[in-house]
């Protein structure tokens, strides 16, 4: 079978295997060079104090929450177990990336010596978080280590979640709350830019997305793991969230998925507060406000393709940029895992709100400014030549497994490979 990108209004409808498992392998190459090597802490010294060696990533699949999973394992040597539901492979169709993301991880895992293990399945529900205790006592025993994690990563971003409490299946949107909004949006495959308008949402659609994107679930699970005992005394969690510029917060910051956000910062106070009751007085959590980056959702919000393509051109052009994987190796390197840092939680560093920024550098002052022209001056006819649109477009692909340096996509993919 020869698989091409089947694209429809930003949205990718199949995956190339190969591609994948590509993308996976030079993301843990490019662990190995700068966590393993250098200033970061050598994956062999996996008896280092501080550093993590039993970790869990709720949502491990894609983006940010595939990138912790590598950066934990590859960088640190840490025993890792990922949490995701992904559609896997037909006789004629592939799987979802993600799918394809795990069995290279697991694979790669092996080869390199280190303890993965991977559950398929709803990260919501009250089964999965009990087989999740289990398994975190399988590896801890296959490892050698104490059944005890010391970091948990929650980076869930399913549209929907079935509340194990009331058996009800919320449904979250991407909306404004009061008025609607109305911007400009950019199709990434032709380069064309069209208005976007966007209704606003009703209480109950607000309500639906707090359930789904908020904090809930991510306190439901530190919840079953403490009550299960299978947290450290200085266990550090990490949600991930957005907050973006001024202009987006209509549709953003101030819409449907911040307020959902704003719950998840909600719980993240919470969790800290069960910990220092629990007298876990190392123990923290935080909220990671990451950078603009390209993902399967933010290609389809309003203005964020076009902001995003702008964005790029700018931080490209002053050695600012990184990909996910290079975020998140930073966030282990220069927040969550630093010498000091490593001993004591608080030397973290945080904004006033207690939250770690790696927007900071998207954020200054002289890369918005200069983004911000460039959306003003922004046409059709100029669109290639001044925004990095082309760079967008290849992110999103990449992210499903095409243009991915060193794959022939020309040539025919292998039922085993489809399947596999």
């Amino acid at each position: 079978m020869i698989i091409t990108p089947m694209v429809r209004n930003n949205i990718c409808l199949n995956s190339h295997p190969q591609g994948c498992a590509e993308a996976v392998k030079r993301h843990i190459a490019y662990i190995r060079q700068t966590l393993a090597a250098g200033e970061g802490p050598s994956a062999l010294q996996k008896d280092q104090g501080g550093i993590p060696k039993l970790v869990l990533v709720i949502g491990c699949s894609t983006g940010y929450g595939l990138a912790s999973r590598i950066a934990a394992g590859f960088g640190y040597g840490a025993a890792t177990l990922g949490i995701s539901l992904e559609k896997p492979p037909s006789a004629s169709k592939p799987g979802t990336p993600g799918y394809y993301h795990n069995h290279t991880f697991d694979r790669e895992a092996v080869k390199a010596g280190l303890i993965a293990k991977t559950l398929d399945g709803d990260a919501y529900s009250d089964e999965l978080k009990g087989a999740t205790v289990e398994a975190i006592r399988a590896s801890a025993a296959a490892a050698g280590i104490p059944p005890k994690l010391d970091l948990i990563i929650y980076s869930l971003a399913s549209p929907v979640r079935r509340d194990p409490a009331d058996g009800v299946l919320y449904r979250s949107v991407i909306k404004p709350i009061g008025q609607a909004y109305a911007g400009k949006t950019v199709d990434m495959m032709s380069g064309k830019i069209t208005p976007a308008r966007v209704e606003p949402a009703t209480e109950t659609e607000i309500a639906h997305t707090i359930k789904v994107m908020g904090g809930e679930d991510w306190e439901r699970w530190i919840h079953t793991l403490a009550k299960a005992q299978v947290l450290s005394p200085a266990v550090r969690t990490v949600a991930y969230t957005y907050i973006g510029p001024e202009f987006s917060w209509p549709i953003y910051k101030n819409g449907t998925i911040g307020r959902a956000k704003e719950d998840l910062e909600r719980a993240c106070r919470a969790i800290n507060r069960s910990f220092v009751a629990a007298g876990q007085l190392k123990a923290r959590s935080w909220v990671s406000v990451n950078k603009a980056l390209v993902t399967r959702a933010s290609a389809v919000i309003p203005v964020i393709p076009l902001y995003v393509s702008c964005l790029f051109k700018v931080m490209k052009a002053r050695g600012l940029h990184e990909s996910c994987i290079a975020q998140i190796a930073r966030l282990y390197r220069e927040r969550l895992y630093t010498a000091e840092a490593r001993e004591d939680p608080r030397q973290v560093p945080v904004d006033p709100q207690g939250r770690i920024r790696m927007d900071d550098w998207e954020m200054q002052e002289a890369v918005q400014h200069e983004t911000h022209r460039l959306m003003e001056e922004v046409t059709e006819e100029n669109i290639r030549a001044i925004t990095d649109v082309a760079g967008f477009r290849h992110d999103f692909l990449e992210a499903h497994g095409f243009e991915v340096a060193g794959v022939d996509y020309a040539a025919d993919v292998p039922s085993c490979i489809l399947s596999s």
